[in-house]
């Protein structure tokens, strides 16, 4: 699954530099434009409001919180946003959250679906 590449930008909020520019790789090759990385939830929600994501990836376990706390923030400042949570603990998101989870270490298909499912709610 492919999205065109129609100028996407997707956010990526990851602690571990080296999954966060996998993540930015893979979703490249799914066809988004642009990616900005962060590693917490301040500097997720002012990432979001200089440059409003068409997608948002969030690690569940992050510097200064969590995903999940990053996602609230900025959802409660711009209205939703599709978004998925990739964790090596996706026991610990079960029944927290309808939006799609990958589970570490992230396959190419895993994400893709996720970002399908994701970005066709």
């Amino acid at each position: 699954m492919a999205f065109q590449n129609t100028g996407k930008h997707a956010l990526i909020i990851e602690d571990e530099m080296l999954i966060a520019l996998e993540i930015e790789s893979l979703l490249h090759d799914l066809g988004f434009a642009s990616c900005d990385i962060v590693d917490n939830p301040t500097d997720a929600v002012k990432s979001a409001l200089a440059h409003r994501p068409d997608l948002v990836t969030a690690d569940l376990r992050i510097f200064g919180g969590t995903g999940i706390d990053a996602v609230e923030a900025i959802t409660r400042r711009l209205g939703p946003v599709p978004h998925i949570y990739l964790t090596g603990n996706a026991d610990m998101l079960a029944g927290q959250t309808a939006a799609p989870v990958v589970d570490k270490p992230l396959t190419r298909h895993a994400l893709a679906e996720a970002c399908r499912r994701a970005c066709a709610a």
